[in-house]
């Protein structure tokens, strides 16, 4: 697999990167992970306008805007510019399609439906092609879920938005690469329950036993290298930072 960063950014666009977004290829496939604020722009320089179209399926971890408002960008692409043969599928959270439909300020019905099949994650896990594709519910004050790829016996899992949760531990059990969120400072006098910092980030690494972190999700206020620095004194493997246009091969 390859996974490429459209957008790092934690909680808002910053200065040098869009919100959060990342492509998955492998075997064919084109699966996005989170579409948040300016992550499409990139992903059109990677597949172009025209491969817009032929997106095998978007992964919503949850339904803030930092994650998921450039499908709406996506929509008026597919309605009015680069009509695809089928439907789209959007896998998140319960009401993603009426969500998304009011951010567009469309009625639920139809909403967004003519170009987006949207899906609830089942609960043993789904296919994009030769992918497949399983999800946990994480610590955030709204519905969000940790995302597990895997193909030919490799592996990817991203965190998505989450406080300390011993289910994204189990997600990410021996994976490969650990795409992990680092929004909060060490050391900050923290709200509970929204997000990790740097040093926990390594934390979940280490119990996860996964083979390599890369430290994402750092907002524009805060330090990703210091995230990094914390995640490295408590996480023995490769710690690296995502970093927009980043990629690595799994």
């Amino acid at each position: 697999m390859r996974l490429t960063v459209l957008g790092c950014s934690g909680s808002m666009p910053g200065p040098g990167s869009p919100a959060s977004g990342y492509l998955v290829e492998a075997g064919g496939v084109r699966l996005v992970l989170d579409l948040g604020n300016g992550a499409l722009g990139p992903l059109q320089q990677l597949v172009g306008v025209a491969g817009l179209a032929e997106l095998d399926a978007v992964v919503l971890t949850h339904l803030h805007p930092d994650h998921c408002m450039d499908l709406c960008g996506l929509y008026v692409a597919l309605r009015y510019g680069v009509p695809s043969a089928r439907r789209i599928p959007v896998y998140g959270p319960a009401a993603t399609a009426e969500r998304m439909a009011a951010a567009y300020g469309k009625e639920p019905d139809p909403g967004l439906s003519g170009e987006f099949d949207f899906l609830q994650y089942p609960a043993d896990g789904f296919a994009v092609g030769p992918l497949t594709v399983r999800v946990a519910r994480v610590a955030h004050p709204v519905p969000a879920y940790a995302i597990r790829v895997e193909h030919d016996g490799r592996s990817l899992v991203y965190s998505g938005d989450t406080a300390a949760s011993p289910a994204l531990v189990e997600l990410a059990r021996d994976t490969d690469l650990f795409l992990c969120e680092a929004a909060y400072a060490d050391g900050d006098d923290n709200p509970p329950g929204i997000h990790l910092t740097g040093r926990e980030a390594g934390e979940h690494a280490a119990a996860a036993g996964a083979r390599r972190l890369v430290v994402t999700h750092v907002p524009p206020w805060g330090d990703p290298q210091r995230a990094a620095e914390h995640a490295s004194a408590v996480y023995d493997g490769p710690v690296e930072l995502a970093v927009p246009g980043g990629h690595w091969e799994v």
